[in-house]
């Protein structure tokens, strides 16, 4: 099977050492497996997604050496065939309608952050039945529900980066207790979560390698359970280490003293920026 693997990056600010870092090693990884290495536009936050941020994020990959294969692929271009994909989910259980508020919404369907724990949502419309869904709705999955239809060999899974070699199993008691009934949808917004737009974009570009920061450890089993249920086959996924500024702090994008622009500007080279993170020469 060809390796491939993909850099997902939301286009809501500058690339940092810690992207650089990310995209480096799984651009490195692709290559030394002789496989593709694709570049991919997450900007399901058609908010804060800006344009000037997606083509400054071409431009650094670039100036780094990182060659992707294939055009780009953005998000915010399939959100339509997202939520028709997710009404066509059966069984009806496995998916209900919630009217609860929309800033509790919106948060939860964003790409997650590292300290950023999931809203573990207390059930308030798990009775509802699902042809009762309203404009302005979303669509939540019933875990329990999900996780009662599977066996408990669809609950291991692949799993390779320091302290993460081998098989991962996901424990349903810790999921439900942890993670709870996420919002996969917005009905009438155009608003798909994260966690559902990253799960059918990986199959339908056939990434077989998902390379990214270990903040998403924890994240893995709510789409490894989505792949499940759409039958979609599951990636390995290799969670490296974070890059830290002096506080131990994992960096974030308004962190502008950390933009691979600034480092740029005052006269840094790819080579600079690969000692920096901790990575060789290519």
């Amino acid at each position: 099977m060809a390796f491939v693997t993909r850099f997902a990056p939301s286009p809501t600010g500058p690339l940092h050492l810690g992207h650089a870092y990310s995209a480096i090693l799984a651009h490195d990884m692709a290559r030394a497996a002789g496989g593709r290495f694709l570049l991919r536009m997450d900007d399901t936050d058609l908010e804060r997604s800006k344009p000037e941020y997606a083509a400054g994020i071409q431009d650094d990959l670039n100036w780094l050496g990182l060659g992707w294969d294939g055009p780009i692929r953005r998000q915010s271009d399939h959100i339509a065939a997202y939520n028709s994909r997710l009404e066509a989910l059966v069984p009806q259980d496995f998916l209900y309608p919630c009217s609860c508020t929309r800033s509790d919404i919106r948060s939860a369907i964003a790409a997650p952050q590292e300290g950023v724990v999931f809203h573990v949502y207390p059930g308030t419309c798990r009775h509802r039945r699902r042809d009762s869904r309203r404009p302005g709705d979303a669509l939540r999955l019933n875990l329990a529900a999900a996780l009662a239809r599977l066996p408990a060999s669809d609950l291991a899974f692949p799993e390779t980066g320091p302290g993460h070699a081998g098989f991962r199993r996901i424990d349903p008691v810790a999921a439900l207790a942890q993670i709870g009934d996420v919002v996969l949808s917005r009905k009438g917004e155009d608003i798909v979560a994260y966690f559902l737009a990253a799960v059918l974009d990986d199959a339908d570009q056939g990434v077989t390698h998902v390379i990214r920061g270990d903040d998403l450890f924890d994240f893995t089993p709510v789409q490894v359970i989505l792949q499940r249920l759409f039958g979609l086959p599951t990636p390995t996924y290799h969670h490296h280490r974070l890059i830290r500024d002096d506080q131990g702090k994992r960096l974030a994008k308004r962190d502008d003293a950390r933009a691979l622009s600034k480092f740029r500007a005052e006269g840094a080279t790819p080579a600079d920026i690969r000692r920096m993170v901790g990575l060789p020469k290519p």
